[in-house]
């Protein structure tokens, strides 16, 4: 096994960051403190070889709420195949697409290989709670693949006039609750610590066994107390470890992660690779090459 599985990695490309993100771009490295440098596919994974770190990459389609381009399927799929022993991909649909999303997270899945899919309802305007949305969520099911959705605040947007447009109010974790139970068969993650919500989804957590949360986003130093204490305790098994590359390298975060008191070896594997490893175990095309 390697050192650790990242769940939530973002590829500094110029398709990205001057893409998918373009408007938001400036507002995201002042809120990150980290001015991100454009890499290109071999440089991100020689970064990853070394850290002995596989990864989930992340498309995105957040086009009818913020009008930039998405990072789309077929970019991240193409750059998964040219790495398949470090990463695997998780699509992006944007929901308001409506039919063409369910054809798409298909075609993503069957034809692409993408083994996940990934949703920012901050940027692309939905309450994944919302009933209009339940039929691309019954495509994902019957694909038996996980949904990764952004929790809590963002960098996005932050410090803009307006937010940049951007809504909190969609990303609180509760509207994960409302699906979890709606879809009791479909694995949910939810990405990042969800401050200011942290204790809905410490409830969620301990309510729903099919949810989960990364730590992506935030130096575990600065997570908050009562989600660190979940992660190292009675729930340790319901959180996975992300970084949020390139805001926030794995370098930092495991680093950051080992200087944590109140941890043993058991609990710190849970969170590395050993739950990771077991969610994506059950992806549509069996053991992932790195599993």
């Amino acid at each position: 096994m390697p050192k650790a599985i990242d769940f939530h990695i973002h590829l500094p490309t110029k398709e990205f960051m001057d893409g998918a993100i373009g408007k938001f771009r400036a507002a995201a490295e002042q809120f990150f403190r980290a001015q991100v440098t454009l890499r290109d596919a071999e440089e991100i994974a020689a970064y990853y070889a070394e850290q002995d770190v596989v990864g989930v990459v992340l498309a995105f389609d957040a086009e009818t709420n913020t009008k930039q381009p998405p990072l789309t399927n077929d970019v991240v799929a193409a750059f998964v195949r040219r790495y398949p022993q470090q990463f695997v991909g998780f699509a992006s649909v944007d929901p308001w697409k409506g039919a063409a999303a369910i054809v798409e997270i298909e075609r993503a899945v069957r034809e692409l290989g993408m083994v996940g899919a990934k949703f920012h309802p901050n940027l692309q305007g939905f309450a994944p709670s919302d009933p209009q949305f339940f039929p691309l969520f019954t495509k994902i099911t019957e694909l038996k693949i996980p949904a990764l959705f952004h929790t809590g605040t963002s960098g996005l947007g932050a410090g803009m006039p307006g937010g940049g447009g951007v809504k909190l109010e969609y990303s609180r974790p509760i509207h994960l609750d409302t699906l979890a139970a709606e879809f009791p068969d479909l694995t949910i993650i939810g990405a990042h610590p969800s401050w200011p919500w942290e204790q809905e989804m410490i409830a969620i957590l301990q309510h729903k066994p099919n949810v989960y949360n990364d730590l992506s986003g935030w130096s575990p130093k600065r997570i908050p107390p009562a989600l660190l204490a979940e992660a190292a305790g009675r729930l340790n098994e319901k959180f996975l470890f992300g970084s949020d590359y390139p805001f926030i390298t794995p370098e930092r975060w495991l680093r950051d992660f080992g200087s944590l008191e109140g941890w043993n070896a058991e609990t710190r594997a849970n969170v590395l690779w050993r739950t990771g490893q077991r969610l994506l175990a059950h992806t549509p095309f069996g053991a992932l090459p790195f599993l």
